[in-house]
């Protein structure tokens, strides 16, 4: 790659990521990303509840499944994109990665929080129990408290930037529970099945329950995506807002 062209291509994605930039060419998104959202939910719901076999060990009971296995999925996913804005914040000190950062913390609590349940409620008929202090679940649930954790220390600061800082160190270590997430049902083995979906030999379900599961997949996952892009947006305007009001203070002060 030449330098011309490096420079161009650091020109186009420094205007993509400018917060301006960023308002006028997500506007024309938010619609049509809420629509297929909607409707990837309603198809979802449809094969989920309608289309598909109940387990033959489970019975309908498997059907929490398909909220409990996205919103997992997405606990996780969404952490590991607030660690790549971390990276942004602290390497390029790019001010829209405070924003995607600040954006996605509660996302990703009410994600976890919602598998958490989930799995609770799927646990109790089929384990005979609503908890186990297991790896899986226990790494999840500190998984929650550190989404906690970052979600109160964003309005602990009134000094966003040096906000942005701390917290995307802390993002960073904490970033290590990921993967004992992850890999706690081979680390250790408790009630918590092993990965049955992502595998290196393949799945080991049917396609009549994968094909609900991987709709709802993607319903979730556009949910996150739409709701990220509005709450982005919603950030940027609100500190458009409050550099605007201290430009008035200041020049009414002089």
């Amino acid at each position: 790659m030449t330098i011309e062209n490096a420079a161009s291509k650091m020109r186009w994605w420094d205007k993509l990521a400018h917060p301006g930039q960023f308002l006028t060419w997500t506007r024309p998104l938010v619609w049509p990303l809420a629509v297929l959202t909607i409707l990837l939910f309603a198809l979802g719901f449809y094969f989920a509840f309608f289309n598909s076999p109940a387990d033959y060990q489970m019975g309908d009971t498997v059907r929490i499944m398909y909220v409990h296995v996205p919103t997992a999925w997405l606990s996780q996913f969404v952490y590991g994109a607030m660690a790549v804005s971390a990276l942004g914040t602290l390497v390029w000190r790019h001010p829209m990665a405070d924003v995607s950062m600040k954006a996605a913390a509660p996302l990703g609590a009410a994600f976890t929080a919602m598998a958490l349940f989930t799995g609770s409620m799927w646990g109790r008929p089929t384990w005979g129990t609503f908890w186990e202090w297991d790896g899986r679940m226990t790494s999840t649930l500190i998984l929650l408290f550190i989404y906690l954790g970052i979600v109160a220390l964003w309005r602990a600061f009134d000094d966003q930037l040096r906000a942005a800082r701390v917290i995307a160190i802390f993002t960073l270590v904490g970033a290590v529970n990921v993967p004992i997430i992850k890999f706690s049902v081979d680390w250790w083995s408790t009630l918590h099945q092993p990965a049955s979906v992502f595998r290196p030999d393949g799945p080991t379900m049917p396609g009549s329950l994968l094909t609900p599961l991987f709709l709802m997949f993607f319903a979730f996952t556009f949910l996150f995506v739409t709701l990220q892009l509005v709450s982005m947006r919603t950030e940027v305007r609100r500190r458009r807002m409050m550099t605007l009001e201290r430009k008035a203070a200041r020049e009414a002060g002089a």
